[in-house]
């Protein structure tokens, strides 16, 4: 364990250290790596980096070549990495040319999971459903649904990158979610995996929240949305008695975000894809930051999205760990942070309590 800490240590430091060099030497490249200000989505009023995938992919690999070589938590890490690497080099491409689609760059995503699979022998063979476990007990669909899974949790990471510390931040919580439901079932290599995860991102974190010096970008949204869904794997492949549904809410917030979007768009008959400012972390800025902390500067107004936010994202997130072991009652807990989410969401699209309509 004293190794791990070290290695987590090793990778904080490395993420902090280069997300800051990012920052200082953004004069020499910001011609290619500056987010401007132009965007439905975007909420920043100063061109930034937007490169900080490159600060975690290097402090993770730091962390990785600090851990003992022929640990466990050594090849896990190490298998990770390789085989996200298509997620970090296709969001990276659209971070400096802006000429890489969202199809692509998801399925460069979902590619990571059969990369993963192919690495590691290891699949989604359960989501304990009955009658859909019986199905994925055939390889090539369970190859398939894995690949479908880790596509749309990394995409949950990127939609969600929206103000300084959003992402990471729940990144982090949903890290100790899972480390948490490990070191439960007795997988201590794992549990510490997740504290090297963490604390890699909390390097990046600290740069990025909350004056927004330097931001994750498509690159580093798609890399650690991938090894956030492959902890998920993980924790099911490694251990039989926790419930598929207990990663699932421990990554509740970010997923409730896409689906609530997805069906948002569709009452709207438009793309499930096409971006707009209806987002809760959306809202929350526009229709409450804005409001009570009008005199705050714009900066820390888009900062202080982020801890509203993380207060639900603790929600599902904690739920994850006190019921890990028990379907019903995270299915339960899953209805409820989804009815938590619609009640919120009324509450300032609608200005009253009722469930949204989405029209």
């Amino acid at each position: 364990m004293t190794q791990t800490i070290d290695a987590a240590l090793v990778g904080f430091a490395t993420a902090l250290s280069m997300c800051v060099m990012l920052v200082l030497t953004q004069r020499w490249h910001g011609k290619l790596t500056l987010d401007g200000t132009d965007g439905v989505q975007k909420f920043h009023t100063a061109p930034t980096p937007r490169i900080g995938g490159l600060g975690l992919l290097l402090g993770l690999g730091a962390a990785w070549y600090a851990l003992p070589n022929s640990g466990a938590i050594d090849d896990l890490l190490g298998h990770m990495l390789l085989a996200g690497l298509p997620a970090f080099l296709f969001g990276t491409a659209e971070d400096l040319t802006k000429r890489v689609g969202v199809r692509e760059r998801l399925l460069a995503t979902m590619a990571c999971g059969v990369l993963g699979w192919w690495i590691t022998d290891i699949s989604i063979t359960r989501i304990n459903v009955w009658g859909l476990d019986e199905l994925l007990i055939w390889l090539p669909l369970s190859v398939a649904f894995t690949a479908f899974a880790v596509g749309g949790v990394a995409n949950a990471i990127n939609i969600i990158d929206g103000f300084n510390g959003l992402a990471s931040g729940t990144l982090i919580i949903c890290y100790g979610a899972m480390g948490l439901i490990a070191y439960q079932a007795g997988d201590s290599d794992l549990t510490q995996l997740c504290l090297v995860l963490a604390c890699v991102t909390a390097g990046f974190l600290l740069v990025n929240f909350p004056f927004g010096k330097i931001f994750l970008g498509d690159g580093g949204a798609y890399l650690m949305g991938f090894l956030l869904a492959w902890v998920a794997v993980l924790l099911l492949a490694r251990n039989p008695t926790v419930s598929a549904w207990a990663p699932l809410l421990a990554c509740g917030y970010p997923i409730l975000e896409v689906l609530f979007s997805i069906w948002r768009r569709h009452q709207r008959d438009l793309h499930p894809g096409h971006p707009d400012r209806l987002h809760l972390h959306s809202l929350v800025k526009s229709r409450m930051v804005r409001k009570q902390l009008l005199h705050f500067p714009a900066v820390l107004r888009n900062a202080s999205v982020s801890p509203v936010m993380w207060l639900y994202a603790l929600v599902p997130a904690s739920l994850s760990v006190v019921f890990a072991g028990s379907t019903g009652w995270l299915i339960g807990s899953f209805l409820f942070s989804a009815l938590l989410y619609s009640i919120f969401y009324s509450k300032l699209i609608y200005f009253g309590w009722k469930l949204p309509k989405f029209l």
